[in-house]
């Protein structure tokens, strides 16, 4: 019964990450750059919720709502003003961007809230689930946790191969300047795909922070450096590799504080990443392209 308990709660932190690994895949895919303020947004997400319910008493779905409403428009923010210039600059000037991004937010929050961590409370009641005589326990927040990712990433598939706003995101992922000559917006789009990985991580932030009941401006950090670990290990670009790679970094990690150490789990969790990279560069679901020059 342990390992199935550890398995259960590998499953749930996994489907967070997987949900923060989608939004790093699709701007990966779409805009074919990392955004290192992703993770900065679940903060900013976790604090929008905390408020909305420790200090004016709202609903947790309404603060949840208000937090992905949120989280969406200053995504697109962080796109217009510190991404769409920087389209035809080299990648590795987008990506000092990003970090500074990721710095700006950061050091903001500080600003606003302090650094002080403060108690999130869980937006699902602490109630359990018993099994087997109380050998398995299963917490309601957990079986949310994962019914929710499954629900979105269902959703986010059928509206990728089926609207047709995710057919545009498919061809700009492909060749953005034969997207522009079939008449598709590609800088209109590539916001949309900022607003909806935004999105995903303030849902992230709030389940996250509902596990640990707390927040502080550093709590995306590690969440979403895992995260990214989890889009690279299922394969960068990839959606089913993102959700993948998330839920097996979820119960990896479990399992290695559950039976070995739980000082050296983020050393295994990096570790895996450095694997892949030297192993499977393409991650386990990932596609090699061939570039001709």
């Amino acid at each position: 019964m342990t390992f199935l308990q550890f398995l259960i709660t590998g499953l749930s932190l996994g489907s967070v990450y997987a949900i923060i690994a989608l939004g790093y895949t699709m701007v990966y895919g779409i805009a074919k750059m990392l955004n290192f303020a992703h993770g900065d947004i679940i903060m900013v997400g976790a604090y929008l919720a905390y408020f909305a319910m420790g200090k004016y008493n709202l609903p947790a779905l309404v603060a949840v709502m208000i937090s992905v409403l949120v989280c969406t428009l200053l995504g697109v923010v962080v796109e217009r003003l510190a991404y769409k210039p920087l389209r035809k600059v080299s990648s590795l000037s987008v990506l000092i961007t990003a970090i500074g991004v990721s710095y700006l937010l950061q050091n903001g929050a500080q600003l606003l809230w302090s650094s002080a961590p403060k108690m999130f409370t869980s937006i699902i009641p602490p109630n359990t689930i018993r099994l087997f005589d109380g050998q398995l326990t299963i917490t309601h927040l957990s079986i949310f946790t994962i019914v929710v990712t499954l629900a979105i990433m269902i959703a986010l598939t059928l509206f990728v191969n089926n609207s047709k706003m995710g057919k545009a995101m498919r061809a700009c992922s492909e060749d953005k300047d034969t997207a522009r000559l079939m008449g598709i917006n590609v800088d209109t789009t590539i916001s949309v795909t900022f607003a909806i990985g935004s999105g995903l991580a303030a849902i992230a932030a709030v389940l996250y922070a509902s596990a640990y009941q707390s927040i502080s401006p550093t709590l995306g950090s590690m969440p979403g450096i895992k995260a990214f670990t989890a889009a690279v290990f299922g394969g960068i670009g990839s959606m089913p590799g993102a959700f993948l790679g998330g839920l097996l970094l979820g119960v990896i990690e479990t399992l290695v504080k559950g039976y070995l150490t739980t000082q050296l789990s983020d050393a295994f969790v990096f570790g895996i990443l450095i694997i892949i990279l030297l192993v499977k560069p393409n991650g386990l679901l990932g596609h090699k392209y061939s570039e001709k020059v």
